[in-house]
């Protein structure tokens, strides 16, 4: 028997000298208007950044910058779409590796808030909802419609597979977990919003619940529960507001769930969203002096990368927002500082715990110029298409199975053959050849959705619409936007029958097949490809003000959208670590651009076209 204590004494000896401890668990909770970690006061000071917007090696590099400036807690969405693509294809590596992205902001001695949806908002495509919902005609969302339920549900359990064991009350760092987002800014249905808390506790999730809200007591009625704390959202107007959130529910801990330190930018505007800095430092002082907890959205925004910026619609119009999710956030989305970030860090530093100090401020990562970029290669898109699918009148792209990029619709006009040719409706680019001839384009954005065909010498000529996804709304009433011509296509009145759809989601496997041949100049959309040898790697801003419209990757990696004739978006960014010392490829993808421009890549973002 003491032999038998003895090898087990030394098996946990052994057990624990290799790392294998188990983490301490924690609790928080709360008590009248004071937050409790472990049994005593705590306060909140937390930054929003989310983990597909940065990339998987920046991760610590971004924690870092954001403990530096005096923040305790890290707060993320989770976003559904990219979890899972298609139905049951359940993806959690690389960059989608959220429990990982949470692991590191522990190491890192930071707390988490986790926003796991199943919608988020966030500038982020439909909301973070995945777009094959919209396979479904009679689709309904955020309510009690069972294929909705069924499909969350599922999202939501395999999610708690993820992170259930990261929360604080089994060693993690998650101290709440939010339901739903902004509930009451869209629908009533109590029942919906229960039904989200209780599929969370089924999927493991049983700390602190909350719901977050703008500061009206509509929206509180609408959006809150019972059983999680309310927690309100605004960018200035703090005392107002939190007397707003007092009248709604007493003897809680005040909390600004979203303090917007900048605002999100779309396609047309005359520059990227920022704020009033000193207006903005007075409001946290504000809260800082008033024991108010708060988040800041976002500490640092990041990239839309590939498809997934989102889009707006008010005013009766559609508005697309660009790749970059800068945000006017303290930390740039290249992971530079503002004086705003200065500001925060100087207020901060003046409500830590006894004892302690801010950490030295992480010096830049590297940044690079690349002075010449050489593309030599060419494909013409109408020669790299595929095989069709027959259809007999145009469908949007969820109905063929595609998620995001463009899609080609094909027909011969048999009849009329010219005059006004109407889109109902189409989403949200498009642009019409006839016999591959450009015609014009129709922007959604102008809403635009006709133009007139000229007169042809052919039979029957051939009409050609590409259409390209510029982002589903991700906020508001009109959230169930599919792609594509979402319904037909009229000429001189005439519905026209009888097409070839061509799905183009410019994903890995279609730009796998692309066949290029050398030369520099195209006819109609096309890709252009090259290569650049590199002694050294950093982060660099891709300027494209030579280009028109299109799409952007960088050894395999899809930088986003740009639109240099509407800006004020005139680049896009490259991280560093994307890059290798030695050859790199490139592609851009123009659906305008006849010849291979001047490319090159600055250390700075230009600002203009010129």
């Amino acid at each position: 028997m003491k032999r038998f204590f003895f090898i087990l004494l030394v098996g946990l000896i052994l057990f624990q000298s290799i790392g294998f401890t188990t983490p301490s668990a924690h609790s928080f909770t709360f008590k009248g208007n004071q937050f409790l970690l472990d049994n005593k006061p705590f306060r909140i000071f937390s930054g929003e950044m989310h983990y597909c917007r940065i990339p998987q090696l920046y991760w610590k590099d971004r924690f870092k910058r954001a403990k530096a400036m005096g923040l305790n807690t890290i707060c993320t969405y989770v976003f559904w779409n990219i979890h899972e693509p298609r139905p049951g294809d359940f993806r959690f590596n690389g960059n989608l590796d959220v429990a990982q992205f949470i692991k590191q902001a522990q190491e890192e001695g930071l707390w988490v808030i986790l926003r796991p949806g199943p919608y988020v908002c966030s500038e982020w495509d439909f909301g973070g909802l995945p777009s094959w919902l919209l396979k479904d005609p009679l689709m309904k969302v955020r309510c009690m419609y069972p294929p909705y339920l069924d499909a969350a549900r599922k999202y939501l359990l395999r999610l708690g597979q993820e992170l259930k064991d990261l929360q604080c009350n089994r060693g993690g760092p998650i101290i709440s977990i939010q339901v739903e987002n902004e509930y009451g800014s869209y629908g009533n249905d109590k029942q919906y919003m229960q039904w989200v808390e209780n599929t969370l506790r089924e999927a493991g999730f049983d700390i602190q619940f909350t719901t977050s809200d703008g500061a009206a007591d509509f929206l509180l009625q609408s959006g809150a529960l019972p059983n999680a704390l309310p927690v309100v959202n605004f960018g200035s107007g703090a005392p107002n507001d939190f007397a707003e959130l007092d009248k709604f529910r007493k003897d809680i801990p005040h909390m600004c769930g979203e303090y917007w330190c900048g605002w999100f930018t779309q396609w047309g505007h005359k520059e990227f969203g920022h704020s009033d800095i000193e207006a903005q430092k007075k409001e946290v002082q504000w809260m800082l002096e008033h024991d108010k907890s708060f988040n800041f959205y976002m500490v640092h925004g990041g990239t839309n990368f590939a498809f997934y910026a989102g889009a707006n619609f008010y005013d009766q119009k559609y508005y697309a927002d660009i790749t970059s999710y800068d945000y006017g956030s303290p930390i740039t989305e290249d992971g530079n500082y503002t004086q705003a970030y200065y500001n925060y860090r100087e207020l901060l530093s003046k409500y830590l715990p006894k004892g302690k100090k801010l950490p030295p401020i992480p010096p830049q990562l590297p940044s690079i110029e690349i002075p010449s970029i050489t593309l030599n290669q060419c494909a013409p898109l109408f020669q790299n298409i595929g095989i069709p699918i027959k259809s007999v009148q145009p469908r949007p792209m969820e109905y063929y199975d595609q998620d995001y990029g463009y899609i080609l619709y094909r027909t011969r006009l048999v009849g009329p053959k010219n005059g006004k040719i109407v889109l109902q409706d189409v989403h949200d680019y498009a642009q019409i050849y006839l016999d591959g001839k450009y015609i014009g384009k129709i922007d959604r954005r102008n809403n635009e959705n006709s133009i007139e065909l000229p007169e042809t010498q052919s039979k029957e000529p051939l009409l050609d619409i590409l259409v390209e996804a510029m982002g589903r709304i991700n906020f508001g009433s009109k959230l169930l936007d599919p792609k594509g011509i979402t319904q037909c296509v009229t000429l001189r009145g005439v519905t026209l029958m009888n097409w070839e759809v061509f799905t183009l989601p410019m994903n890995d496997s279609f730009m796998q097949k692309i066949i290029y041949s050398q030369g520099t100049k195209i006819e109609g959309p096309g890709f252009f490809k090259g290569s650049f040898q590199l002694k050294e790697t950093g982060d660099t801003f891709l300027d494209l003000r030579a280009w028109k419209k299109g799409v952007v990757w960088i050894n395999g990696i899809n930088l986003g959208r740009y639109w240099v004739t509407e800006g004020p978006q005139y680049d896009l960014y490259v991280p560093g670590c994307w890059l290798k010392k030695g050859m790199n490829e490139i592609i851009i993808f123009d659906i305008q651009q006849k010849e291979a421009a001047g490319l090159n890549a600055r250390t700075t973002r230009p600002l203009s076209k010129e």
